[in-house]
């Protein structure tokens, strides 16, 4: 019974844990919103693509195969992989939370109601952030060898908001 009783109040610690992180992702401040044309302009998924190979074993199998491999150098390439991932995924976090901020933006200053697209976004958002925490805690399985990460959530999402962004905002439309 004890060992039931301390597995629930781990599990509730780390729900906890997960929401806290999750709000913690849906209201940072300290973002600069960009007005530009040019940025929204420059707004692609292609610049994260190779997030969606970055972290396959794919590499890792061929690497297994070459002469004078060892565990230590799959351990090396996981590190710096993980660590270029990273970069990846704050770029895409920071380009996510601008287009969000412009489209609120956009929703303030326009003359009709968009109710829609403010539940949408609001959605998003929180499906953005639990996607976060998740792609971070599967890097982090990943690291040692103990799980895949698959990100393509996440840009599918970005991606959305980046058409939205597009539509009410056409190119060049902006000085």
């Amino acid at each position: 019974m004890n060992l039931l009783l301390a597995a629930l109040v781990g599990l509730l610690a780390g729900l906890g844990s997960a929401i806290a992180l999750i709000l913690r992702q849906i209201s940072s401040k300290g973002q600069c919103l960009p007005a530009t044309a040019e940025w929204i302009d420059e707004l692609s998924i292609d610049r994260y693509r190779p997030m969606l190979r970055l972290l396959d074993n794919s590499d890792f199998d061929f690497l297994k195969s070459q002469p004078g491999f060892n565990p230590r150098m799959a351990a090396r390439l996981r590190k710096h992989r993980c660590q270029i991932f990273g970069g990846y995924l704050q770029c895409l976090d920071a380009d996510f939370k601008r287009t969000c901020s412009a489209l609120k933006l956009l929703m303030i200053q326009s003359h009709y109601d968009r109710r829609d697209l403010a539940s949408d976004l609001i959605r998003a958002q929180m499906k953005f952030a639990l996607g976060i925490v998740i792609v971070r805690f599967r890097v982090t399985l990943y690291r040692f060898g103990l799980a895949g990460v698959d990100v393509r959530g996440l840009v599918k999402l970005f991606d959305s908001l980046r058409v939205e962004l597009r539509t009410i905002v056409p190119a060049g439309s902006m000085a």
